[in-house]
């Protein structure tokens, strides 16, 4: 993550939200972004593509993991990732839902903020790259990103936003081109840092939310995957395009989720300040 993040240059969360905003508000007039923010919603999941999701995350998984760089890390503890796994499947949901928020081992978000007190805590916040906005300056399909504040594309994008409230310590940011990249950049977080609580905030479509919730819960992690708006994908053939990078619709989050995200993100970032 870039050193030149806002929020570091205000004493206080309050300042350097008003700063940004007005600073997105003023860029918004002059520089503005060709989607608006407020998309049309697409309907959820058809209902032949909502049949068997446990069965199709996991012929996906195998299928489409190159060079096993998953499965190498599944199976470098495999009775813990198979008993988690098994345990997780046999359940109807992997997933306790509140509104756009999955909860992924917890039951409410009181029990997220709970863990986030913890001294040992590390916090992964990750954005779907079809929430970027069509201008991104780093490109969409990929797993960069600049949240340069003085950019007016960055200024106005949500992403930009919430990654430069984050504080530099224990906070990872990512950004996810597809299932497989955000799986093994997970398991890589929890074998490069032992003995840490890897928590997690991830945006992510209806679908994918539904599909492979069971393999968070594999790996351990706990945490909270946001539901994104828009132009989600809502069949398969939408979900396999969209994971090579044909994704020409754009998705959001809506602006009262956003604002619960950047409400546990303070919370994260007043702890990192005690």
């Amino acid at each position: 993550m870039t050193n030149k993040r806002l929020w570091a240059e205000y004493p206080t969360w309050q300042e350097a939200e008003k700063a940004w905003d007005e600073g997105a508000e003023k860029v918004s007039k002059t520089n503005p972004l060709k989607v608006l923010k407020t998309l049309p919603s697409m309907p959820g999941m058809t209902e032949e593509t909502a049949k068997n999701l446990k069965w199709k995350s996991l012929q996906w998984m195998i299928a489409k993991d190159e060079g096993w760089a998953v499965t190498k890390h599944v199976l470098k503890r495999p009775f813990t990732h198979l008993w988690r796994y098994l345990k997780s499947i046999f359940k109807k949901k992997s997933f306790v839902r509140d509104g756009d928020f999955y909860l992924y081992g917890i039951n409410t978000v009181a029990q997220f903020t709970q863990l986030l007190d913890r001294d040992d805590a590390l916090l992964v916040v990750g954005f779907s790259y079809c929430e970027k906005p069509h201008e991104c300056p780093s490109g969409r399909f990929t797993d960069g990103c600049i949240h340069d504040p003085e950019h007016p594309v960055c200024r106005q994008c949500f992403i930009g936003k919430a990654v430069n409230s984050l504080t530099n310590e224990r906070s990872i940011p990512l950004f996810i081109p597809t299932i497989h990249y955000i799986s093994k950049k997970i398991f890589e977080i929890i074998e490069a840092n032992p003995g840490k609580k890897v928590l997690f905030i991830i945006t992510a479509c209806e679908m994918t939310l539904e599909m492979f919730g069971d393999w968070g819960v594999m790996s351990g992690v706990q945490g909270i995957g946001v539901r994104l708006d828009g132009r989600i994908c809502n069949t398969m053939r939408a979900f396999e395009l969209s994971e090579t990078g044909i994704k020409p619709g754009l998705t959001v989050v809506l602006e009262g989720t956003q604002q619960r995200i950047l409400d546990l993100l303070k919370y994260w970032s007043l702890k990192q300040a005690k």
